[in-house]
């Protein structure tokens, strides 16, 4: 099993930007397939993007042009940099390991109007 820690959630203002970082436990970093979930309250949990070992991103549709994953596989993380962001952004996000079917705790994102 495989840890994940999500750090670099917190409170903007509407239009601002967060970065959000994952790093993860474990060997073979750069060969898993990892992704950011997000969940508002009172809705189900929805994928926001997901980078697989090699190949394209993919950023879920409503946000393509404000959200952007990437990682760096000599520091075991993934990144997800969220801009322009609005009250509906508003979520705990999750980083989530594809390959090991791993979560990590959550990090709160609150965007204020």
């Amino acid at each position: 099993q495989v840890q994940l820690v999500e750090s670099g959630g917190g409170l903007v203002q509407a239009g601002g930007s967060l970065r959000l970082s994952c790093t993860a436990s474990g060997r073979f970093f750069s060969a898993r397939a990892m992704a950011w979930y997000r969940q508002a309250p009172g809705k189900q949990r929805e994928l926001v993007a997901d980078i697989p070992s090699a190949g394209n991103t993919h950023i879920a549709g409503s946000l393509k042009g404000r959200f952007t994953i990437s990682r760096d596989n000599a520091k075991n993380t993934v990144y997800l940099q969220m801009n322009s962001l609005k009250p509906e952004d508003t979520a705990v996000y999750y980083c989530r390991d594809e390959t090991y079917n791993s979560w990590g705790q959550g990090t709160q994102v609150t965007v204020s109007s």
